[in-house]
Formats: C-alpha cells, sequence, structure tokens
C-alpha cells in the first residue's frame, strides 16, 4: 500500500460540536487509496467526532481535509457523497418502514440511473439483501439493518467509505460477520476507515491504525504493530492485547 497514492489527507483537525469548545485537537492523518484504517483510543477520545468532521457534520475551526488532493473542507454530506465519500452513522442509520431495497435505492438518491447496477453489484457481497428486498427494515435485526447501512453507503460507489462503530451493540457472531464484510468491501478497492470500539478486532483486520487520545492522534502504525505495542496494549487495548 506505500507506493499507492495518498487518497484523503486530514491535517491537524480542530473541530467541535460548539464554537470555543473543541473535541479534535489537531488531529491530522493520511490514507492512501485501498487502504483498510482502523482508529480506536479510549471513550471521548474524539474518534467519532473525527469521521463526522469528515464527512462535514462537525464545523471544522482550523486545519484542512483533502480528497485526491482536492480540498473538501467543510463541504456539506450531500456534497462529499457526490465526490465519492461514503458515511455510515453508528445508530438511526437506515429508514425503517421503507424496504431494503427502497433504503438502497435512497442511497443512489443523487443518481438514479446506477440504482440496479448497484443493487445487483452489492447484493453479491450482502446475498441476505438481495433474498429478502422488499422486506421492510423495521422487522430487521440489528446485524441486518447494519448490513443495509452498508449496502445502502456503497450504492454511489465511493472512493472512500467511513464506518463509525460498525460492530456496536451487535452480538459476537454478528460482530465477526461485520468485519468480515468490512474486509469484503475493502478488496473491492473501497478504501475504508473504520472507527471501533473492538480494539482487538479492528486491529486483526486493518492494514494500519490510529490510536486517538484526547482528539489528537496519540499513536499510529501497522494494524500488527499497534497489537503487539506494550504501551498501546497498556494504555488502550488493556488484556484483549496481551
Amino acid at each position: 500500500m506505500s507506493d499507492a497514492p495518498v487518497i484523503l489527507n486530514a491535517d491537524h483537525l480542530i473541530a467541535g460540536y460548539i464554537p470555543g469548545i473543541n473535541i479534535l485537537n489537531g488531529c491530522s492523518m493520511e490514507v492512501r487509496a485501498g487502504e483498510l484504517i482502523g482508529i480506536i483510543g479510549p471513550n471521548g477520545a474524539g474518534k467519532s467526532t473525527f469521521l463526522k468532521a469528515l464527512f462535514g457534520l462537525v464545523p471544522i475551526s482550523e486545519g484542512t481535509v483533502t480528497l485526491a488532493g482536492e480540498d473538501i473542507t467543510g463541504l456539506r454530506a450531500d456534497q462529499l457523497v457526490r465526490r465519492g465519500v461514503g458515511f455510515v452513522p453508528q445508530s438511526n442509520n437506515v429508514f425503517p418502514s421503507l424496504t431494503i431495497y427502497e433504503n438502497m435505492e435512497m442511497g443512489a438518491y443523487q443518481n438514479h440511473k446506477k440504482v440496479t447496477e448497484q443493487f445487483d453489484r452489492i447484493v453479491a457481497i450482502f446475498p441476505v439483501l438481495g433474498e429478502r428486498r422488499n422486506q421492510r427494515c423495521a422487522s430487521l435485526s440489528g446485524g441486518e439493518r447494519q448490513m443495509v447501512a452498508m449496502a445502502r453507503a456503497l450504492m454511489m460507489d465511493p472512493q472512500v467509505l467511513l464506518l463509525d462503530e460498525p460492530s456496536a451493540g451487535l452480538s459476537p457472531i454478528r460482530q465477526d460477520e461485520t468485519f468480515i464484510r468490512t474486509r469484503q468491501i475493502n478488496k473491492t478497492g473501497v478504501t475504508v476507515i473504520m472507527v471501533e470500539q473492538n480494539a482487538r478486532r479492528c486491529l486483526q483486520i486493518a492494514d494500519r491504525g490510529y490510536v486517538l487520545d484526547q482528539g489528537t492522534t496519540a499513536y499510529t502504525g501497522t494494524g500488527r504493530e499497534l497489537l503487539v505495542d506494550p504501551k498501546v496494549i497498556q494504555l488502550y487495548l488493556g488484556t484483549l492485547g496481551a
């Protein structure tokens, strides 16, 4: 991956939900095309805020974000989707009253001509969604809703996919399925940036990882390096890293 071009770069981001109260305090990250990046850290470290800032949902007061060399700092979410960035929030990430297929149609709202082609391609990764395309999402389990949310975000064929805590609240079996599918999505050529509470499992599948603490980058390295780093184990992984 070291020879791949930089697809997304965040440089010293300072951001927060309320003016003057910063959650991010100079957070930086460089992501190369095709990578799977894992972001871990303690609660309140700014992990989800970082993703939301990248996706235009939290105002950035200082710093820049570039996508393939183009400055995208502060663009609206719909503008970012058009430029090839997808985002899957942790909760409230499907339309419960709509069917699976209708949810995925909404994912391609900006380019409805893509719906049939993209749906057929994406259900190759999520075959159960094709089999149950007419089922309303209100009747789905948490793991099934997570599948729909990820599939919908792929409908615009993004270059970069942002995942916020995709395994949160799922059973161990569903968590494993989520990590497997995340890797499958990445292998199709989509660059993935994933915030995860299950730090050990996240680092196992990540090409590289970033540890955030108090709104800044505390450590970075390959997933394997961080898994065995004594300081990372002691401070952030605990017995999970042993």
